[in-house]
């Protein structure tokens, strides 16, 4: 005979109100820290040792359903590309959003169109949409997030979004922040990284459109310069360094800054006084690389102001202007 398959039964509130003695009302005041509703601090503990002892986890969807909205926020995955320092502050966010009763969740889908994206994260039917890459955010996506039940939204744009929050983001500025330091510096051929790796572009271009916005008011030129994220093509590209002619080299970021010095060394390039280099993020590994790495932060807001902020949209659908990212040159020893 084909051997039987045992399926678990799911366990329901009501089995942890039978083995707490209480009612599922109870077992719902108490698991989902219902305010108004009193509950003794033995009951209480009642109810939570009984899920416990069952393995009881509650139902979001349901619970969302029943509290009239969602506690979810969706966050697009596309914040992998700003890179480490993006990912340790979106860590503080989550944190934050923890502390006010959100649940932070990535969508790691990508979407050519505005419109599919926000279908998807529709779906979800998240209590808000935070998205750090929200220069592609439309106002026809925003409205088709509202009519899907999303009380808040929330981009980080270079500019206003209609019917988002949104907060000033501009990734020409860092392209041209450095840019504007390396002509200052007497440099005038400069070479823009362009990163190979997948989901970058959306921020290289902008930067390099920055740089070059810069270089058209000056006697310099501004050439994009590929480069993957491996010291194979590292060193590919500091090997036909003296052919591309260029005395400077804003590198997308900092781990593409250190990637490419360590490649320029290793050729007998000099760094600074053969080229001039600039990253951007301002990690710690900038300030310890031989010579220091000059580079450009930036400057966000409190993870916590963002939180609040977010808060509030869901809450009454009007917060404070938050402000921009700034962002700012740190000169080292690279230029």
């Amino acid at each position: 005979m084909p051997r039987q398959t045992h399926t678990p039964a799911t366990i329901t509130s009501a089995d942890v109100a039978r083995l707490a003695g209480v009612s599922r009302a109870t077992v719902s005041f108490v698991l989902n820290d219902t305010q108004g509703h009193r509950v003794s601090a033995a009951t209480r503990a009642r109810v939570l040792d009984a899920a416990a002892q069952l393995g009881y986890v509650p139902h979001a969807a349901a619970r969302s359903l029943r509290a009239g909205r969602s506690n979810l926020v969706l966050m697009p995955a596309s914040i992998s590309a700003f890179g480490r320092l993006a990912s340790d502050w979106v860590d503080d966010l989550n944190t934050e959003l923890d502390r006010l009763g959100y649940t932070a969740v990535l969508h790691a889908g990508r979407f050519a169109d505005p419109l599919d994206a926000a279908r998807a994260w529709a779906e979800l039917r998240p209590a808000a949409v935070i998205a750090l890459d929200g220069d592609h955010f439309t106002a026809q996506a925003a409205e088709l997030l509202r009519r899907a039940g999303v009380r808040a939204l929330l981009a980080f744009s270079a500019r206003p979004v209609p019917d988002v929050h949104t907060i000033g983001f501009d990734h020409a500025r860092i392209g041209a922040t450095a840019a504007e330091h390396l002509i200052a510096r007497g440099r005038t051929r400069i070479g823009v990284v362009m990163p190979q790796e997948r989901g970058l572009a959306t921020l290289a271009e902008p930067r390099l459109a920055g740089a070059e916005s810069v270089a058209a008011r000056h006697m310099a030129t501004v050439t994009p310069v590929e480069l993957g994220y491996t010291r194979e093509s590292a060193a590919a590209l500091a090997r036909r360094w003296p052919s591309l002619g260029l005395d400077s080299v804003f590198a997308y970021n900092d781990e593409y800054a250190a990637l490419l010095q360590y490649a320029l060394r290793a050729e007998g390039i000099d760094v600074p006084d053969d080229v001039a280099l600039v990253g951007c993020d301002d990690l710690i590994l900038s300030a310890l690389q031989q010579p220091p790495l000059t580079t450009v932060r930036l400057d966000l807001p409190a993870a916590a102001q963002i939180a609040r902020a977010l808060h509030e949209l869901v809450e009454t659908g009007t917060t404070e202007p938050v402000r921009p990212t700034e962002a700012v040159l740190v000169h080292r020893g690279t230029s």
